[in-house]
C-alpha cells in the first residue's frame, strides 16, 4: 500500500533470508550452530525446521538472533546508503516485525506500528500462513507486546477493519509524514 503511495519498500524478512543463502558465512554459522538438520533437500536453510527449533527453545532463539540480527542490520544500512548514493529520493520503508526486539531503531527516522486485536492476528496468520495455534502463540510470545511497541512508535495504525480502511489511514499518515519531512529539511 505504501509502494502505491510512492515509497520504496523493503521487507526485513526477505533481507534476512538473503543473508543466509547457501555458502554465505551466515549459512555456515547457522548450520554449525543448529546442525545439518536445518538444511532442506534443496540445499537452503529450511525455515520451518529452523523455526521448530528456535520457537520451542528460547535459548535457541537467542542464539539465532545473535547470529542474524546484526547481519540484517548491517545489510539494511548498506542498502539504504547505496540507494541514497544512487540518487533515490523516495521515502524508504522497511517492514520489520521485530524492529524493536532486534534493536534496529537507529536505522529509522520514524517507526510506525500497525496493530490489530489478538483474535484478528491469530485468524489472519492461521489463514494466510497455515500455522497451528501453538506455532502462532510461540511466535507471538517471541515478540514484544503491542503496549511496549506503542512507546517507541511515532504512528500507531489500527488494522482491525477492511483493507480499504487500512489503505485510507495509511494515505493520510503517509502524506502527513511527507509534509513533516519537507518542512523539517
Amino acid at each position: 500500500m505504501l509502494a502505491d503511495l510512492g515509497a520504496l519498500i523493503w521487507d526485513a524478512d526477505t533481507i534476512g533470508h538473503s543473508i543466509y543463502e547457501p555458502g554465505t558465512p551466515v549459512f555456515l554459522e547457522l548450520v554449525h550452530e543448529f546442525g545439518d538438520g536445518i538444511v532442506g533437500a534443496d540445499g537452503h536453510i529450511d525455515r520451518k525446521k529452523l523455526g521448530a527449533i528456535v520457537f520451542a527453545y528460547p535459548d535457541a532463539l537467542a542464539r539465532l538472533n545473535k547470529i542474524v540480527h546484526p547481519r540484517i542490520f548491517d545489510r539494511m544500512g548498506e542498502m539504504i546508503r547505496d540507494a541514497r548514493a544512487a540518487g533515490e529520493t523516495r521515502p524508504i520503508v522497511i517492514e520489520a516485525a521485530i524492529l524493536l526486539e532486534a534493536g534496529w531503531q537507529t536505522l529509522f527516522d520514524q517507526i510506525w506500528l500497525v496493530v490489530a486485536s489478538r483474535e484478528t492476528v491469530v485468524e489472519r496468520i492461521s489463514r494466510d500462513r497455515r500455522m497451528s495455534p501453538e506455532q502462532i502463540e510461540a511466535r507471538m510470545r517471541a515478540q514484544l507486546p503491542d503496549e511496549e511497541r506503542r512507546r517507541h512508535a511515532q504512528e500507531v495504525i489500527s488494522n482491525d477493519g477492511t483493507l480499504d480502511d487500512l489503505r485510507a489511514r495509511l494515505a493520510v499518515v503517509f502524506q502527513e509524514a511527507l509534509r513533516h519531512d519537507h518542512t523539517s529539511t
